[in-house]
């Protein structure tokens, strides 16, 4: 005996399928591109740039020092606000797609016509 073949997605599912897709693709873009942000300051800032910044001062302490004691962390503050504001931009296209899919079809319950 053969088994019947498994049941096709429906259209609707196949388009949540896709529209979730592109919903961690965006998630994990946005994850990169703010945590290399976050890595450049960071970096750049706080060691490489050091030497220069420091020519500037903040408060009494000189401006390499300062970021990197402090700098990345309030960054890194912002960039947790970049994103909340950039994900809730998405989740609402998101939304918006899934209200635009038709409705599954209602199907009876079986015993019921």
């Amino acid at each position: 005996m053969s088994n019947p073949p498994p049941p096709q997605p429906s259209p609707r599912d196949a388009a949540l399928r896709e529209a979730r897709k592109r919903y961690w693709r965006a998630n994990v873009t946005v994850v990169g591109i703010l945590l290399a942000l976050w890595a450049a300051v960071s970096l750049g800032a706080g060691i490489l740039f050091a030497d220069t910044l420091s020519a500037f001062s903040i408060g009494g302490a000189p401006l390499g020092f300062w970021m990197a004691q402090q700098g990345s962390i309030a960054v890194f503050v912002v960039l947790i606000l970049v994103y909340a504001l950039v994900m809730n931009a998405v989740d609402r296209r998101l939304q918006r797609e899934f209200d635009a899919l038709p409705d599954a079809e209602e199907t009876p319950p079986a015993g019921e016509s």
